[in-house]
């Protein structure tokens, strides 16, 4: 009997992922990081794991002094920890001799404490070929800091774990000391489980004719028309009039960013002549393709990456200049943009602050705000989660300097973290914890401008794309650009703090900065064949999957978030088919009750 003038009732049910329906039963990651400084350090993440009296518990039992150190255990309120003092190196400190393997990736976490001031403290492990740093913090005296990394070695091999400070005046004190080792498969099975609870539901979908009876058998093609994670690249002006560089792009990308097109020196080359044509176009084409757009960059704290005119100016003159940019940009293109990198790179560089003063970030952030309120104003820095040395860009040190301005802000509202991601040779672990401390902070994450070139070569300049084609797949493969990038972005993809990914690869006809995905063919290169094959696993769009409804009309399965639209077909259906549209979204409910079911009119009418 065929349905006729009556209505198919098509109830779509989510429900939240529960990590404990994975077969996988490996030990799980502990994704949590500590930015207070505590009077008593938290116990030891996995119970120390490898490390022998993590918590210090059996007085110096495992531990030794590294250098020309003095140790002691120390007890306080009940809390024992050791302390190394009478330091005359940095290096000099307590130590522990360990055995770690190559094909394993460890995370680590300590709690330091210092006897006085506030010092950076790193761990480090010293190997038979020389030195990995395993992260550092910024310890402070009469409190608990924690320190949380991770690394992978080379070659299998003894190592020697120790801590090192640049103030040698000082006490390190350490407690609850952690070095778990994950074989690849669980490491593998942690990003799997955190993109089943944070990207992905359960969907169940059930058929019901207009009288409640279900469709059994009811044939159900779904297909996703739009992916809610935003996944994309940088371009450049060249897509503008470049149809094979357009339909290449967008037939991938949901997200982008202008390569260098919106920078001070592109749109004011010469002082009072601003010329946004270009910047304008490409706006136009994102939005034309339903892109959206990272505004890149208002100021750039490089001195070497000024309009020309700008480094001789006055201070007073540099002032007034610096407010026109932030005045201009800002008011063209307010509300257009989901976020501004508002003084890029002011970690590592301080030009504005050198000349203006201290309070010169913090005046852009505050000018910027007001101009335009709605949109996320981020801080945008390398070497972040890219290094786990003790760098200017540290994730304490990043944390610290958006603390200033948030505090100049009165207030966080709409601030963000933009982690760069120009890798060299990836340390996974330490790119996880590392994002886990920056995650403690309830800012929102990006990476925002993620590249691989573990080569260094062609790091500080272009090269030609004209030469790189004719050896581009012997060069990737031989410097292992496609697993690297590979490596990083199932990682970035993974972790529940990052809310999109873009790369930094645009295409121009002379080249690309560090990393290219595609040729001047647009064929890709082994790097984009890297980037399709993730986005065949991640998206669903064009790519329709088909399922059978049970004996209760009912049909479930996981699907990542977004916009998807479901055709449905059965012997009693008047019409062929039934298309019908759904969002699949993040709740923080386990549960959506059928009262969200979708209803359905498929009558047909003559």
């Amino acid at each position: 009997m065929r349905v006729e003038g009556e209505r198919v009732l098509l109830w779509l049910v989510l429900f939240a992922h529960l990590c404990s329906g994975l077969a996988n039963d490996a030990l799980s990651y502990d994704y949590t990081a500590s930015l207070e400084c505590l009077e008593n350090p938290h116990k030891p993440q996995y119970g120390g794991g490898i490390i022998l009296n993590p918590d210090l518990n059996h007085g110096l039992k495992g531990w030794y002094a590294f250098g020309g150190a003095e140790i002691e255990k120390r007890s306080s309120g009940g809390n024992d920890f050791i302390v190394a003092h009478n330091r005359k190196q940095t290096n000099d400190s307590i130590a522990q001799k360990l055995y770690l393997q190559k094909d394993k990736l460890y995370t680590f976490s300590a709690w330091i404490q210092v006897s006085s001031g506030i010092t950076s403290v790193s761990a480090v492990f010293k190997t038979n070929s020389g030195h990995e740093y395993g992260g550092a913090v910024a310890a402070e005296s009469g409190c608990w800091s924690m320190l949380k990394g991770g690394l992978t070695v080379d070659s299998s091999g003894p190592v020697q774990l120790y801590f090192e400070s640049e103030d040698i005046s000082v006490e390190i004190w350490v407690d609850s000391i952690s070095l778990q080792p994950f074989t690849q498969e669980q490491w593998t099975s942690h990003q799997d489980q955190s993109i089943e609870k944070n990207r992905k539901r359960r969907v169940r979908l059930q058929a019901t004719d207009g009288h409640g009876n279900p469709m059994a058998g009811a044939k159900m093609s779904i297909k996703q028309t739009k992916p809610h994670f935003p996944f994309g690249s940088a371009i450049s002006k060249h897509i503008l009039n470049n149809p094979a560089y357009q339909k290449w792009f967008t037939s991938r990308f949901t997200v982008t960013v202008f390569e260098n097109e919106l920078k001070w020196y592109s749109t004011e080359p010469s002082p009072g002549k601003e010329d946004y044509s270009v910047p304008d176009a490409m706006l136009q084409f994102a939005k034309q393709n339903g892109l959206a757009v990272r505004g890149h960059n208002i100021l750039w704290d490089n001195g070497n990456d000024q309009p020309y005119w700008v480094p001789s100016l006055s201070n007073s003159d540099l002032r007034a200049a610096v407010r026109r940019r932030i005045e201009s940009v800002v008011r063209r293109y307010s509300g257009q943009f989901i976020g501004w990198d508002v003084v890029n790179e002011n970690l590592h560089f301080s030009f504005f602050e050198g000349k203006l003063g201290a309070e010169a970030t913090g005046a852009a952030f505050q000018m910027t705000r007001r101009l335009d309120r709605s949109t996320t104003l981020f801080m945008n820095e390398y070497d972040t989660i890219e290094k786990s040395g003790k760098g200017s860009a540290s994730p304490d040190k990043y944390l610290q300097k958006l603390k200033e301005i948030q505090y100049f802000l009165k207030g966080g509202r709409n601030l963000g973290i933009g982690l760069e991601g120009h890798f060299r040779t990836p340390n996974i672990p330490y790119m996880r914890s590392a994002i886990d401390k920056l995650a403690a902070s309830n800012f929102p994450i990006w990476i925002t401008e993620l590249d691989v070139d573990p080569t260094q070569y062609f790091r500080d300049s272009k090269w030609s794309l004209k030469v790189y084609s004719s050896y581009r797949v012997n060069l990737e493969k031989q410097f292992s650009w496609p697993m690297y990038l590979e490596q990083v972005l199932r990682e970035a993809h993974a972790h529940p703090a990052i809310k999109g990914i873009v790369m930094w690869a645009a295409w121009e006809p002379e080249g690309c900065f560090r990393m290219c995905l595609t040729d001047n063919n647009f064929k890709n290169t082994p790097t984009g064949d890297v980037v399709d094959k993730l986005l065949q696993e991640w998206i669903r769009a064009g790519r329709p999957f088909a399922g059978t409804a049970d004996a209760n009309g009912v049909f479930e399965t996981s699907l990542f978030h977004g916009d998807y639209e479901v055709t449905i077909t059965h012997p009693t259906l008047m019409n062929s088919s039934l298309i019908h549209s759904f969002k699949v979204v993040a709740s923080s409910t386990d549960y959506i009750s059928p009262e969200k079911g979708l209803l359905v009119d498929v009558s047909f009418r003559k």
